[in-house]
């Protein structure tokens, strides 16, 4: 059947932008019918929760009444009616009103933080454990290789590397921890040598002057080293070795008596170096009878080595010598003729009075006083050379 010229007007289809538009429209009204259920559920679930079921035509059901957090919990229910007063009405509507009990809760709470630095917790609290009643008794606790250092074995880094190389034992298990704590009462080896830390130990270097006792006290009420060095420290410290009343330079003050033993018995050879001024030029024959030995009252006695310490003036001489005897450098010169005008001890043990006046003292650094409990070679002769020289003669 031919189509009429008029369908286009009686049986009209959208098409185009109008198709598009009236879905628009349709899609609104369903998601606007689904916002009206929506509502009208949360409208019940609201009454369930408020306890207000009335439903017309069936019987009225009685509420479980929830347990009350507080006195007034039995209150509430009116307050929440659905026919509020002109009076309350401005607080139904107020949108901070459900959070009002959650701040004053909040603020309640948070009132007993104050506001202030945090509180330092003691290692005891930290990790739970009863302090002790007399803490003068307990060394504090410090990493292995720190404990290590602080016994003069070595640097922490070198500590650490003996920790991990298995080379330290603490009561008798191996630590591979350089970290691990100990508090200084455990018994500790390190390469199967005990070893202690020392507290309060003091190092220092004087320049000793000429006119001053080289000892603690002096009974005729003279001068001491100690009395140069009031102020420096509160341990009570004891020079290492001595020097004549008139013998000046580097002298070693301090409170380790292990270290002073090994500075001072013959066994370790500590070299010693001294400046010697004659009262007239040290000729070529006593100088070669130095080196090669001398016999005095006392023994057999020869300088590790011996030098013109001024080309032009052969009354100044250096002379480096291991033996501790007294008054050693004055007695061999005085053996072969020579008036001592002056001795002067320049270096004792690799250290020398260098940036310190006559006089003056300084306190040894780390550094230095590792080389001195290590023994450092390069202040102690050499035993290959000492059986050398000891084979040639």
């Amino acid at each position: 059947m031919a189509k009429s010229p008029f369908d286009k007007f009686t049986n009209k289809e959208l098409t185009g932008a109008k198709k598009k538009e009236a879905f628009r429209q349709e899609k609104k009204a369903f998601k606007r019918a689904a916002r009206e259920e929506a509502a009208e559920e949360r409208k019940r679930n609201e009454e369930k929760y408020r306890m207000i079921v009335n439903v017309p035509g069936t019987k009225k059901e009685e509420p479980k009444k929830p347990e009350p957090r507080h006195s007034n919990a039995q209150k509430e229910p009116v307050k929440k009616s659905f026919a509020p007063s002109k009076r309350s009405a401005p607080q139904d509507n107020d949108p901070d009103k459900k959070h009002r009990r959650s701040k004053r809760s909040f603020e309640k709470d948070t009132a007993k933080y104050k506001q202030g630095k945090p509180v330092k917790q003691t290692y005891e609290q930290i990790t739970q454990k009863p302090t002790s009643v007399n803490q003068d008794d307990e060394t504090e606790l410090m990493p292995l290789n720190k404990f290590i250092a602080h016994a003069g074995i070595c640097g922490r880094r070198e500590a650490a590397e003996l920790v991990k190389a298995g080379k330290v034992q603490v009561n008798g298990s191996i630590v591979f921890e350089p970290g691990f704590k100990v508090t200084g009462r455990e018994k500790v080896l390190v390469k199967d040598q005990e070893i202690h830390a020392q507290k309060n130990l003091v190092y220092i270097l004087l320049n000793k002057p000429k006119d001053y006792i080289t000892t603690a006290k002096d009974p005729e009420g003279r001068r001491t080293v100690l009395d140069l060095l009031k102020g420096a420290t509160k341990e009570r410290v004891y020079p290492v070795g001595r020097l004549d009343r008139n013998t000046t330079g580097v002298l070693i003050m301090t409170n380790d008596g292990e270290l002073a033993q090994k500075l001072t018995h013959p066994s370790f050879e500590v070299k010693k170096i001294y400046e010697v001024r004659l009262d007239k030029p040290l000729i070529k024959k006593d100088f070669d009878a130095i080196i090669n030995g001398i016999t005095l009252e006392d023994g057999f006695v020869n300088a590790d080595s011996v030098a013109y310490a001024d080309s032009k003036d052969k009354s100044i001489i250096g002379i480096e010598i291991h033996s501790g005897r007294n008054r050693i450098v004055r007695r061999i010169f005085e053996h072969l003729g020579y008036d001592v005008k002056n001795l002067d001890r320049v270096m004792f043990a690799n250290l020398t009075k260098k940036n310190v006046d006559r006089g003056k003292w300084r306190f040894l650094n780390d550094k230095e006083i590792r080389l001195l409990k290590f023994m450092n070679q390069s202040f102690v002769r050499a035993k290959d050379s000492k059986e050398a020289r000891t084979k040639s003669e």
